[in-house]
This record gives structure tokens, C-alpha cells and sequence, in this order.
């Protein structure tokens, strides 16, 4: 009975997650474009799968995943042991990111729109191998007790110095990549371990040392997707000329369409994709064995529910990549075409500015983030004023990406000028504000929402004369992550000059 009840509050949450998205959809498509969508019965389905597959999914991590994470996260903080500590963040980094939904949605597109040059698997494992590096060194900066700003600040001059070098067409999806590694999967889990660890050491401010690993997770996949595709597009012959790119690009595109196999191909295509969801999943189920059985070496408690939590994470990853194929992707492409076809681009903007701001506001991971930090602040910080202001620096940057992409301005300077001002208020901010910005700018979009998102980006550029799919296309996520960390470290700027206007004590 409490399974079900959990599962109709993952239904809920997971319905959540979407409502906002198809209100904003509706609205304009009713007032503004005033004409039913192609393959409108198709897109639902799909859109009613993803709402089936998340709530699964959510079910498979609160049976297996999470009690399980967290309770190695707290045995481990209590031993104090610097190497396992190291290895458990950066094993947990890996494996989570890895299975990550909207990381394997945006890999998936690259691959596609890249006529295969850029390699999905490869791709992941690159992401995922930052970012177990990163939370390692995340967990040594908690246990020294060093400040987060002078990370950040040499992260990011590193991350537009390497700008400069890359090319364009990897750079949108580099900032993508980073964007998309904190998500339904990791922020839970990495943020347990880094508060937690901080709680358990004398000395440490939660607030101060233990946010911070979720914006370290952010950062370091920048720099190595940049890397790589230095090496892709520099050092490398192009295996595709620029008519089998565009072939490639319309085979994206058709992804949309339903499958017309035979009952004996769609049922093996459905056993290979639960088998390569099962190759997804497994680095985490390897992890938790390993650092369970070979380190603390106690039995896993509830071993069978375990078992069905993992089963339910991977039926849940598989209805959820359904879903994106048959209703997200085709939703994000056919607003932006049909929003590009009116007189003025004025109803695109205010449509990239309403998604941004109403899924935001609804991103479950941001509200416990910010009930977080408001217990951790001691009445400094308000949860609501938090959302408020992560939502309005999404919906910012979500219309300037379109901004860019409308009119094929170049991605480097945007980016390069986002992070230059990042920088600079991070050394006007009060410093106990700065970690909580830069994690808030990593959960800022849900599973549902970065495919939409990247389905606007990438149907804006396929629609609008001379712009390039794979340069322009890719971007709109790194915006959403850069201006929520301007947002909330104006806000906590003013409101420190306030209070010293005031008289009163910070």
C-alpha cells in the first residue's frame, strides 16, 4: 500500500513536471498560432509515456538507488577516510551521470544531428568521467575546508580560455553537456554527500562547504567536451561531408515518427533497448556492490526491493526515451516551426520566456534546493524568493539563446561574456551566498524539460535560412544555467547594500 502511495506521488510529481509545459504549449497554440498540431494524438501518447516513465523511474530510485547511496554517503562521512571518501564521489559521480535521462537525450540528438561524428556513448562516458573527477575533488575541497569561489573562478577562466580554441560546433553542446550532468539522479545524491559530509566535520558551515559539489559537476564537463571536440573536428578526418550532415539531420527530425516495423522487429528493438538501459544503470548497480560488499562489507538491507528499484529504474529510463521520441522532441520542433512562420519573432521570445520561467518554478529539484539552503541559512535566505529568482534567470537566459539563435550571432562571445560577469559578481557577493548560486545554476532544468528545450534550439535552427543545426542549435541549456547564478548573486549584492544602508547586521 505505501508502494502505491509513493507511486501516485511520483505520478503526481512527474505530472507536475509536464502540466506547466502544456499549459505554456497550449496557450500559445490556441491565442497565438490558432491551428492543432500535426500528429497531435502521436505527441500525447508520447507526452503520456514520459509522465508513466519519470514516475517509474522515481519509484526505482526510492526503492533501490537512493536508500542505498545515502546510507554508503553517511557510513563513509562518519569513517573520515580521505581516499574512500574520494573514490565513493568520484565512483557515485560517474555512475549517476552516466544513467542520466536528459544527458542520454542530448548525446542521443548530437549524435544524430553530428551524422554520427560525435559519438553518444563516448560522449556520456567523457561527461561522466568529469564529473566523478570533479565530486572527488569537490569531496577534498569540503574536507579542507576551502572557500568554493577560487575553484569556480579558475574553473571558468579555464572554461573560456578553452572557448576560444574549440570549434563552434562543438562549444553549444559542450555548455549543454555541462548543464545537463545535474539532474534527477545526481543532485540528490551529490548533494547528500557534500552537506552531509560538511555536517559531520567540526568546523564546517553546510552552507559555506557543503553546496558547491553540484556546481563543480556543472563546470568541468565544459572543459572536456570542449577538448574532445578539438580533437573531433581538428585533429581528426571528417568522416561525413556536409550532404550526409544534412541527411543525418533529417533522420533526427524523422525520430519522431512512430515506428512501422513488424510485431517480431518492434518486440526486438524493445529487448535491445531494455538491454542497453540495463548497460546505462549498471555502473551505478556495480558501484553500490562493490563500495557495499568490498568496503564496509555488510549485506545490502532489503535486498529484493533493491532489485525491483533497479528493475523500475530501468523499464522507467526506457518509456521515458519512448516518450521524448514520440512527444517532447516533436512538441519543442513543431512551436518553433510554426512560431518561426508568424510575422514577428516577438511570440517566440515570449514563448522561450514562459517555458523557462513556468517549468522552473515547478523544477522539484530546485524547491528542495532551496528548503535546503533556507534551513542551512538560518532565516538569511527565503525558498520562495530563491525559485522566484532561479526562475526569472532561466527565463532570461532561455530568451537571449533564442535571441542568439534568431539572429546567428556567434555562441563564444554570449558565453565568454555570461561567465566574464559571473566572475565578476562572484567577488562582490557575500560569500556565503556563492556556493548556493552556482548549484542552483545546475538544477535549474528537469528530465522533461531539457528535451523540450533542446527540441526549441534545435527546431529554430532548422528552420531559419543559414543557420547551422549542429552550431546553433545546441546552446539554450547553458543559458538557462548562466543567469540564475547572476539573478541570485544581484539579489544577495543588494540586499547586503540594503542592509548596510539600514543599520542592520548581516
Amino acid at each position: 500500500m505505501n508502494h502505491l502511495m509513493t507511486f501516485w506521488h511520483n505520478l503526481k510529481h512527474s505530472f507536475g513536471n509536464l502540466l506547466p509545459i502544456v499549459l505554456v504549449v497550449g496557450v500559445f497554440q490556441v491565442l497565438v498560432i490558432r491551428q492543432v498540431p500535426d500528429n497531435l494524438s502521436t505527441m500525447l501518447v508520447g507526452l503520456g509515456i514520459v509522465v508513466f516513465g519519470v514516475a517509474i523511474f522515481l519509484q526505482g530510485l526510492d526503492l533501490g538507488i537512493f536508500p542505498v547511496g545515502k546510507s554508503l554517503s553517511n557510513a563513509f562521512a562518519r569513517r573520515g577516510s580521505l581516499p574512500v571518501l574520494m573514490a565513493f564521489g568520484f565512483s557515485i559521480g560517474f555512475a549517476a551521470v552516466v544513467a542520466e535521462p536528459a544527458l542520454i537525450a542530448v548525446a542521443e540528438q548530437a549524435q544524430e544531428i553530428s551524422g554520427g561524428r560525435i559519438d553518444a556513448l563516448t560522449l556520456r562516458l567523457l561527461v561522466a568521467l568529469s564529473v566523478g573527477l570533479v565530486v572527488a575533488l569537490g569531496v577534498l575541497r569540503t574536507l579542507l575546508g576551502h572557500p568554493l569561489h577560487w575553484y569556480m573562478i579558475s574553473g571558468y577562466l579555464l572554461v573560456v580560455t578553452v572557448t576560444f580554441f574549440a570549434p563552434e560546433e562543438i562549444v553549444g553542446l559542450a555548455y549543454d553537456s555541462g548543464g545537463v550532468t545535474t539532474n534527477i539522479v545526481t543532485v540528490p545524491l551529490i548533494a547528500a554527500l557534500g552537506v552531509g559530509l560538511a555536517a559531520s566535520i567540526k568546523g564546517r558551515n553546510p552552507l559555506a562547504h557543503g553546496f558547491g559539489l553540484v556546481a563543480l559537476a556543472v563546470m568541468v564537463p565544459m572543459i572536456a567536451v570542449q577538448l574532445y571536440g578539438i580533437v573531433v573536428y581538428t585533429l581528426l578526418p571528417s568522416p561525413a561531408d556536409a550532404a550526409q550532415l544534412a541527411a543525418a539531420a533529417a533522420s533526427a527530425a524523422a525520430m519522431t515518427s512512430p515506428p512501422t516495423n513488424t510485431a517480431g522487429q518492434q518486440a526486438l528493438s524493445i529487448l535491445l533497448d531494455l538491454l542497453s538501459m540495463l548497460r546505462d544503470v549498471l555502473p551505478i548497480i556495480l558501484v553500490i556492490l562493490f563500495f557495499q560488499y568490498g568496503v564496509i562489507r555488510k549485506p545490502i538491507p532489503y535486498v529484493r526491493r533493491v532489485i525491483l528499484g533497479f528493475a523500475m529504474v530501468i523499464v522507467g529510463l526506457y518509456a521515458f526515451v519512448v516518450g521524448l521520441k514520440l512527444g517532447l522532441f516533436p512538441v519543442g520542433r513543431s512551436m518553433a516551426e510554426q512560431l518561426i512562420a508568424l510575422d514577428t519573432h516577438t511570440w517566440v521570445y515570449l514563448f522561450a520566456f514562459a517555458i523557462g520561467f513556468a517549468t522552473t518554478m515547478a523544477e522539484p529539484a530546485l524547491i528542495a534546493i532551496g528548503a535546503q539552503a533556507e534551513e542551512a541559512a538560518h532565516g538569511k535566505l527565503n525558498a520562495r524568493h530563491i525559485r522566484l529568482l532561479v526562475a526569472l534567470g532561466v527565463a532570461i537566459g532561455i530568451t537571449i539563446g533564442v535571441h542568439r539563435i534568431i539572429t546567428g550571432d556567434s555562441i563564444h562571445y554570449y558565453i565568454m561574456g555570461g561567465y566574464a560577469l559571473v566572475i565578476a559578481l562572484t567577488f562582490f557577493a557575500p560569500r556565503f551566498i556563492v556556493p548556493l548560486a552556482y548549484d542552483l545554476g545546475g538544477v535549474t532544468t528537469s528530465e522533461v524539460t531539457v528535451p523540450l528545450v533542446t527540441a526549441l534550439g534545435i527546431g529554430l535552427a532548422t528552420h531559419i535560412e543559414g543557420r547551422n543545426v549542429l552550431i546553433d542549435g545546441f546552446g539554450l541549456i547553458a543559458f538557462a544555467s548562466i543567469f540564475p547564478i547572476i539573478t541570485v548573486m544581484l539579489y544577495a549584492i543588494v540586499m547586503e547594500l540594503i542592509k548596510a544602508d539600514t543599520g542592520e547586521i548581516s
